[in-house]
């Protein structure tokens, strides 16, 4: 894709109104099956890898990338240039040399901070895997903008592609170097040839040479919503990992490979389905903010479908979770399959809260996302500061009880400069989580009257248990979602949403660009709008 045309305009190849009206939904569904298939793969890496390496070598990688990975979050060089109503070529190209020379001065700072890591979790082995790990962000800042142009232009295909074939290279360099014993090392390698394929091929499809910066109106602006919001992202980075800091530097290494991988599957079902729909969900918001209506009507209809599918998979994976780890990471690993069991029933409100940096982005308010983010901080902060006491299963308690506190007052505070109120959210979603709770009550309540089915041992059991529960839980959970909504009409809108962003035709058709104003995908969604509305007054 050539993201500018000769006078440096924004306007890849347009496609007609027919083929681009939903364009964005199966934009989304391009995203979920990516991230599938993403998810294939990690999976099957981690079935290999954990049976290579040691908790320890995990644990030891894990105290460096809790620090490490708050300086490659420059999603907000991203969110800027999807939320923006024009970018042309010279703003982009500011923004390219900004970010890149934030990730040269990141990348010396991590490098130089490595004995201190080092001192800080008393342990030698730190330094070097820091020094090595802070290339990290330097060569993620290199491929940022172009993927964002891709992004804005609506080639979230492609977009997919780039980023399974670059966890498939990242795999391979980790298995390849595991089975040599390479040890921890491994798993450095590996994260390094992440970031170095992803950019690579963010260079091959976005045929882009960002020019010298100079000055162009609006690039301070630019650069200011993009400074929010990566400071929200840092800010919530460092919540988010401020857990692995902790157990590393309290209870070592091995106690923190264990939380670790429990802690991964905890948050895997947000990060494949959830944050993936980011760049479509306040791509197509942005574009309705001026019509306070209809935008309210398609982020209670986003959130419903949210509420379904992670009340239902949180419930679900809270009681096969245990099961779940000992099948793909082997019976040595049983000590992360107990704290999971603590980290299982914050998976639905976690899916829920991270909604609500859509309404942030969309809007524009980037400035109160970030004092969002100091909130949650602080709160999050202090509740592991009170657990870490009662070891990594009182971080994993505090993690749930954060998003049960909250969750209400993130969406009360996201929507207050739309007046959009609580209580429709609420009414969104409270029958979803209602009926998770009845159905896991139930399903705990049949499975533990068979005794025999309860003591199988060994990974045989494991297997048993894990597909008897989902397919019990399954049925009570569509059950009870039936007889609280007194129709099938959820299961209707979840269905209806799937076949939209199933394509039917030729791959191909899903990647035509739009040159709309500003190229940003307004046609799309306006004309989604204007199908509801017409079918709205019909009705």
């Amino acid at each position: 894709m050539r993201p500018f045309d000769g006078n440096g305009i924004f306007a890849p190849a347009a496609g007609s109104v027919g083929e681009l009206r939903h364009l964005a939904v199966r934009g989304a569904g391009v995203s979920v099956f990516a991230q599938g298939v993403s998810l294939v793969v990690r999976m099957a890496s981690t079935m290999v890898l954990a049976r290579l390496l040691t908790p320890a070598d995990f644990g030891v990688v894990a105290m460096v990338t809790t620090f490490s990975l708050l300086f490659t979050i420059f999603g907000g060089f991203t969110e800027v240039v999807l939320q923006r109503d024009e970018v042309d070529h010279l703003l982009v190209s500011n923004l390219f040399w900004i970010c890149v020379g934030l990730g040269v001065l990141l990348t010396i700072g991590f490098a130089a901070a490595g004995p201190l890591l080092s001192r800080f979790y008393d342990n030698p082995r730190v330094e070097p895997i820091a020094v090595a790990l802070s290339f990290q962000i330097v060569i993620d800042s290199a491929g940022v903008l172009h993927l964002a142009l891709l992004r804005r232009a609506m080639r979230f295909p492609v977009v997919s592609a780039n980023e399974i074939v670059a966890g498939v290279v990242s795999v391979a360099v980790s298995i390849s170097l595991a089975f040599a014993g390479w040890g921890c090392w491994a798993l450095v390698a590996g994260l390094l040839a992440f970031p170095l394929s992803r950019s690579i091929g963010a260079w091959i499809l976005c045929r882009w040479v960002p020019s010298l910066p100079r000055r162009a109106p609006g690039t301070g602006s630019m650069v200011r919503f993009a400074v929010s919001v990566y400071g929200h992202g840092w800010v919530d980075s460092f919540a988010h990992n401020m857990d692995n800091a902790l157990v590393g530097w309290r209870f070592g290494a091995q106690p923190l490979g264990f939380y670790k991988k429990a802690y991964d599957l905890f948050a895997l079902p947000a990060n494949q389905l959830v944050r993936p729909l980011m760049a479509v969900a306040v791509s197509a918001l942005s574009r309705l903010k001026e019509d306070p209506t209809r935008y309210k009507r398609y982020f209670l209809k986003a959130l419903g479908v949210t509420a379904f599918l992670g009340m239902g998979l949180g419930a679900d994976l809270t009681l096969v979770g245990r099961d779940l780890i000992r099948l793909l990471l082997g019976p040595q690993w049983g000590e992360s399959g107990r704290i999971f069991m603590f980290l299982g029933p914050g998976i639905g409100l976690m899916f829920l809260y991270a909604t609500h940096g859509w309404i942030h982005l969309s809007i524009g308010s980037a400035a109160r996302f970030f004092r969002w983010g100091l909130i949650e901080l602080a709160v999050t902060g202090l509740l592991f500061v009170f657990a870490l006491g009662w070891g990594p299963e009182g971080i994993a308690v505090a993690w749930t009880a954060s998003y049960g506190i909250l969750t209400l007052p993130a969406f009360m505070y996201a929507g207050r400069p739309i007046d959009f109120g609580i209580s429709p959210m609420i009414a969104a979603v409270w029958k979803y989580v209602l009926a998770s709770v009845l159905a896991g009550c139930a399903c705990v309540g049949i499975t533990q009257s068979i005794v025999p089915y309860t003591a199988m041992p060994g990974a045989e059991g494991a297997f048993v248990r894990l597909l008897t529960v989902s397919l019990l839980f399954g049925v009570l959970y569509l059950g009870a979602v039936i007889v609280l909504y007194r129709g099938y009409e959820p299961l209707y809108q979840v269905a209806r949403l799937l076949q939209e962003m199933v394509p039917m035709g030729r791959f191909s058709r899903l990647a035509p660009a739009i040159a709309a104003v500003g190229g940003s995908g307004a046609e799309v969604i306006l004309s989604m709008a204007r199908e509801d509305a017409s079918e709205s007054s019909e009705r």
